[in-house]
């Protein structure tokens, strides 16, 4: 999920007049701590944004990132098993196939951060002529044959917090150093005033009713964290039926069992409400909110990991 961060340290590195490289992995043989399509960014200044090994080849990396632009062409560069580099080896014993991008401009660079402000999926299309911008998304594949592959990105997860109390201040800003967008829906006045103050996008509920402002997509999260359920019905109602990949309340199994029989005189469906995650979180009685904030982030990360998107969208 760190794909924006780099494109958008290319995009600053290449609005100061430097050159730059755009790293992609193609292939990955046995165990690897990245999959195809993992970027990582390489200025002429020797600086970098994005890992591909977690430490073990990024200095190598940079290494063949700037031959590639002396050179002013793209390569592939086999690091681990079967690689020309004797004196590096993946501690995984797997093998990793890198192509290295000059890029003569910002345009693939300008094209993919616009379609992650917008929240569209894309993919990044290698050809032996060059990389390019591509408005589709491709499961990641590349032919070694024929020099050409597409790598697909969908967008990040987006979290819309609804409700009050601390456990929304801090699996707000928890979800902030993850990069992620995050938009909190509280009644509480100072919460959302404190979490505006820190830049957070966050709105007042005026009343239990109020749903106009939850708007969803399919790679957005619902986390509804009330200690006073009473708010819940209406808002629950209208974000069960927006597109979500992930949908969790917080509450013990009482308060949840209460919950599924409110939502179901309400007319929602049996599925709907089955799909709920609740008690919220991978680890369950967690009482203090930071806790909460990084069970309940552990769990929306492994929804989005674990969801077929391709599946649902044609």
């Amino acid at each position: 999920m760190d794909s924006p961060r780099v494109f958008r340290f290319l995009a600053g590195k290449l609005g100061q007049g430097q050159r730059c490289v755009l790293v992609t992995v193609l292939a990955v043989e046995g165990s690897s701590m990245r999959n195809p399509g993992t970027h990582m960014g390489v200025c002429e200044d020797g600086s970098f944004n994005g890992s591909l090994s977690g430490g073990c080849i990024e200095n190598a990396v940079v290494a063949e990132a700037l031959a590639a632009l002396d050179e002013g062409a793209p390569r592939i560069v086999r690091f681990g098993a079967g690689s020309p580099y004797l004196d590096i080896r993946l501690p995984c014993g797997g093998g990793l196939d890198i192509h290295f991008q000059p890029l003569g401009d910002a345009a693939l660079v300008e094209a993919s951060l616009a379609a992650v402000a917008a929240r569209r999926p894309f993919s990044v299309a290698i050809k032996p002529d060059g990389a390019a911008f591509e408005k589709v998304w491709a499961s990641p594949s590349f032919d070694f044959a024929g020099g050409c592959g597409r790598f697909g990105h969908w967008p990040q997860p987006r979290l819309v917090l609804v409700g009050h109390g601390a456990g929304v201040a801090a699996l707000a800003r928890l979800s902030r150093t993850m990069d992620l967008e995050v938009e909190v829906l509280s009644p509480d006045g100072d919460l959302v005033a404190a979490l505006a103050g820190e830049g957070l996008a966050a709105s007042r509920l005026t009343r239990t009713t109020e749903t106009d402002g939850l708007h969803g997509d399919h790679w957005t999260a619902f986390v509804f964290l009330f200690h006073d359920h009473d708010w819940e019905l209406a808002l629950m109602q209208r974000a069960l039926a927006l597109p979500h990949f992930y949908f969790g309340a917080m509450g013990g199994r009482r308060a949840h069992a209460l919950r599924r029989e409110a939502l179901a005189q309400a007319g929602v469906s049996e599925q709907q409400v089955a799909s709920i995650h609740a008690p919220i979180g991978l680890f369950h009685s967690s009482r203090d909110p930071d806790t909460l904030a990084l069970s309940a982030l552990a769990e929306i990360v492994k929804a989005y990991q674990d969801t077929p998107f391709e599946a649902g969208l044609g």
